[in-house]
């Protein structure tokens, strides 16, 4: 007898922590669901730019040590092509600025988005305090 009144207490106080979902609550769910599979998305797009970024750098070196009258194999997509020494280092230099510049975009999107989740969570936790989880 005493398992039951303790399955029934804990009931109760699921239903006392329990509120009433409104649709703009559902909204604000919702919507914080998509920021985070879109926040999810633009730091693995993050993880691949620091590591082109880091594949450029290595290049970058590379074309320090290589003799400048050596023409230089390049890749532009999915091809490698022959360019002369300077060219390859020009070529490189706009392709870091580029990269650098999407690298900085992607990272401020990134904490536009995490500020917007931020303030759904500081709403849904003041009404639903621990009746929901919006941590991974």
């Amino acid at each position: 007898m005493r398992m039951a009144s303790t399955m029934l207490l804990s009931q109760e106080e699921e239903h006392e922590d329990s509120a009433e979902v409104t649709w703009e609550d559902q909204q604000r769910i919702n919507s914080f669901s998509k920021l985070n599979t879109r926040l999810r998305a633009i730091e693995e797009k993050i993880q691949e730019l620091k590591q082109e970024k880091e594949a450029l750098d290595d290049i970058s070196m590379e074309l320090e040590l290589a003799d400048e009258d050596q023409p230089v194999m390049y890749r532009i997509g999915e091809a490698f092509i022959h360019l002369p020494h300077p060219r390859a280092v020009g070529r490189l230099e706009k392709d870091l600025e580029k990269l650098n510049a999407e690298l900085e975009k992607n990272t401020s999107r990134a904490e536009e988005t995490e500020k917007q989740m931020k303030e759904l969570k500081v709403i849904l936790y003041a009404k639903f305090g621990r009746a929901i989880n919006l941590d991974e």
